[in-house]
């Protein structure tokens, strides 16, 4: 069963650094781990004047690039909107844990990640689906506090915390 644990935080505040650190933890302990991150601004996964490049700008809806070491998908909006976190989900191949950084909007469960040195106020007061903080500054928290470089402990959480996928799936559907 596919089961999913969110990261949020301000920019700066380590979420990437946090998931390097944390994949391979989950990987020694035998799961298989995929993650979905959301991007605030336009971004491409290919190059100006590479064929996959030209295919999409050429009006490609999907263009799928394979190779013997890995293949990516690229799927162009053309205007419609950004499919929501659910519908992502339902693309993914199956994997033990989906980690999602960013739709910190979302209502799935998260943990928050707090740097003191970004000087940005806390998330988790204003969001009810934070369930841990990993941060460098000291408690007391409303909910498990974390190092940020905790990183075994942080894994114990997320594997004993983490909800099925189609939970999440099924729950966006009665969501506004």
């Amino acid at each position: 069963m596919m089961r999913l644990m969110g990261l949020s935080g301000w920019s700066g505040a380590g979420k990437t650094t946090l998931i390097a650190a944390l994949i391979p933890e989950l990987r020694r302990r035998g799961l298989t781990v995929s993650t979905v991150k959301h991007a605030h601004h336009a971004f491409d996964v290919d190059k100006p004047g590479k064929d996959s490049y030209i295919h999409r700008e050429s009006g490609a809806q999907e263009v799928l690039v394979s190779s013997a070491h890995r293949f990516a998908l690229m799927h162009e909006l053309r205007g419609a909107p950004e499919p929501p976190l659910a519908e992502l989900l339902k693309r993914l191949s199956p994997v033990d844990l989906v980690i999602v950084e960013g739709f910190k909007r979302d209502p799935h469960p998260k943990i928050e990640i707090h740097r003191v040195a970004v000087d940005k106020a806390f998330i988790h007061p204003d969001d009810p689906y934070i369930r841990a903080i990993a941060t460098d500054a000291p408690g007391p928290f409303p909910v498990p506090r974390f190092d940020l470089d905790d990183i075994a402990a942080i894994a114990d959480w997320v594997i004993r915390e983490a909800v099925p996928i189609d939970q999440e799936i099924a729950a966006s559907g009665s969501r506004p």
